[in-house]
C-alpha cells in the first residue's frame, strides 16, 4: 500500500520526471508485492492473511530488492522497518534552552517500508496511522520490531531541495528507471 494521505502535495512532485507515488508503486510491483488500494476494506486485508507492506511515497526510490528483502524478513513474524542512520545534529531542549547533543549513533530515521505480518494486520480494525514513525513507536512495545538499514536511495524527502539531492544521488542508477525501461 502506497501511503499518500496526510503528506500534502509532495507525493505528486517529480523525481527524474516521474511522480513520487508512481515510483513507489513501480518499486512495489518490481518487488513482487501486490499493490493494495488505500480504500480497500481492512477486513479484506485481514482475510487475505498476507503481510501488508506500507510504502511511503516520500521514500520514492527505495529499491525493489530492498522491499523484497524486508517482506521476506517479515515471514518470521516480526514487523520489519526500513531505517536510515541519522546524520543531522540533534540537541536536547530543556525549559526552552538548547542543551546537550544527542548521540546520533543511537538514533534511526524510519523510511520505507514498514512490513506488518498477517498476525499484526489481524490485530487492527484499520491502519492506526499513516505516519510510519508513529506507527512503529506504537507497535514497538507490543510486537517484535526488526530494523533493516535501507540503502541511501531510500532516503526520505521533505521538499524540493531533498528531491534534487535524491536525483543527484541516483542519477544513472537502476533505482531511477521505470519497469520496462
Amino acid at each position: 500500500m502506497v501511503l499518500d494521505q496526510d503528506r500534502g502535495s509532495l507525493p505528486y512532485a517529480l523525481v527524474h520526471g516521474e511522480p513520487l507515488v508512481a515510483c513507489a508503486a513501480w518499486a512495489l510491483g518490481e518487488a513482487g508485492v501486490t499493490l493494495v488500494d488505500a480504500g480497500t476494506p481492512w477486513s479484506s486485508l485481514v482475510a487475505a492473511g498476507d503481510p501488508l507492506v506500507l510504502h511511503d511515497p516520500l521514500c520514492p526510490l527505495t529499491p525493489p530488492e530492498f522491499l523484497a528483502e524486508c517482506v521476506a524478513a517479515a515471514a518470521h513474524g516480526a514487523v520489519v522497518v526500513g531505517v536510515r542512520p541519522v546524520t543531522d545534529t540533534v540537541k536536547v531542549v530543556v525549559g526552552g534552552y538548547v542543551g546537550a547533543t544527542v548521540n546520533r549513533e543511537a538514533l534511526l530515521q524510519v523510511v520505507s517500508p514498514v512490513v506488518l505480518p498477517a498476525a499484526v494486520v489481524a490485530e487492527f480494525d484499520e491502519l492506526p496511522t499513516s505516519d510510519l514513525p508513529a506507527l512503529v513507536a506504537a507497535l514497538a512495545p507490543h510486537v517484535q520490531v526488526v530494523t533493516r538499514e535501507a540503502p541511501p536511495s531510500a532516503r526520505r524527502v521533505d521538499g524540493n531541495d531533498d528531491l534534487r539531492l535524491l536525483e543527484a544521488l541516483t542519477a544513472g542508477s537502476p533505482a531511477r528507471r521505470r519497469p520496462g525501461t
